[in-house]
């Protein structure tokens, strides 16, 4: 008695028959039999039949070798479309498809320019967006981090990281994408600059400590020095340093309302140490995650321009 095996996952060279194929040409038409036996039951007698009316034709059952469907691009097309992306990293699919068809005469879809770049590495991503860095910038900025870099639990725990918000009519939509590797997150030519405000909304002020926070507080006007001294110093941050002591650092960026002098003075009669902070550091401050959550949560209540009310009472 023949026993057969159903075909497995793994494809023979080109040329070599199966043991399965064979058995089914040498056992037909005796093929029900062979497939009541089988060890690995459940093969259909629709595959017995046409391996056998394949032998009948072909006089063979081997597999023939099939290159499938030509490929669209040739491999000069393919790093075409490669140095063309990193050339232009926020070109789009339709645009690289448009720019390969000018200079080549080949004609893809956007999904093939997808499949192309994919295979060396490159997939449309949002650029990191950051404010413009001068060279002091970063220099200033790697001297806080080094400094600062053995702090234990205990010393951050004294510091108090406050920061305004913007929180905009008018969402940043980001779509724009453009081509990298994986791994290139942060390289220089895949980020965007953009200054942080652009347009009307809510200014936001607050503070977070290690296990407390201050109340938001909601600005409905410009913050100057003397709102900053008079609300935010005077109303939130004094309290704090009564209740911490000496040890309480408070920590607020480089905008003019900061540094001004009447704020300053306010500071030295409160005996309220202020921490050194380099310019252009948001990305350093932990408070961005709040605002970060707090966008999220009241981005799905899209208000119509001018209804700064209902949007005034989400944030409170």
């Amino acid at each position: 008695m023949v026993h057969v095996k159903s075909v497995g996952a793994i494809r023979p060279p080109t040329g070599v028959v199966w043991k399965f194929e064979e058995g089914c040409v040498r056992c037909h038409p005796r093929h029900l039999t062979v497939v009541q036996n089988c060890e690995e039951p459940g093969i259909a007698q629709s595959v017995i039949s046409k391996l056998w009316q394949r032998f009948q034709d072909d006089g063979n059952v081997s597999r023939c070798y099939s290159t499938g469907r030509p490929r669209v691009t040739t491999p000069n097309e393919d790093r075409y479309l490669a140095v063309t992306a990193k050339r232009n990293r926020r070109s789009t699919a339709s645009d690289l498809s448009r720019q390969l068809s000018s200079a080549t005469g080949t004609t893809v879809s956007r999904q093939t320019v997808y499949r192309r770049l994919g295979h060396i590495g490159l997939y449309a991503r949002r650029p990191v967006r950051c404010v413009p860095l001068t060279a002091t910038h970063c220099r200033l900025r790697l001297a806080w981090s080094r400094a600062h870099a053995l702090w234990t639990p205990q010393q951050w725990s004294c510091v108090m990281f406050s920061d305004e918000s913007r929180f905009s009519l008018q969402s940043d939509s980001r779509r724009t994408f453009i081509w990298r590797a994986p791994g290139t997150r942060y390289h220089q030519e895949n980020i965007i600059e953009r200054h942080r405000y652009g347009c009307a909304g809510w200014l936001v002020w607050g503070g977070i400590i290690l296990g407390s926070r201050t109340d938001l507080h909601v600005q409905s006007v410009t913050m100057t020095g003397h709102i900053y001294r008079d609300v935010i110093l005077e109303q939130h941050v004094r309290l704090f340093r009564g209740a911490m002591g000496a040890e309480f650092l408070f920590m607020d960026d480089n905008a003019r309302p900061h540094r001004a002098n009447i704020v300053d003075e306010c500071l030295q009669s409160e005996d309220i140490t202020r921490m050194d902070w380099p310019a252009y550091s948001p990305d350093l401050n932990p408070i961005e995650h709040v605002w970060d959550m707090l966008g999220r949560r009241i981005a799905p209540s899209t208000l119509p321009p001018g209804e700064l009310s209902g949007g005034h009472n989400k944030l409170g």
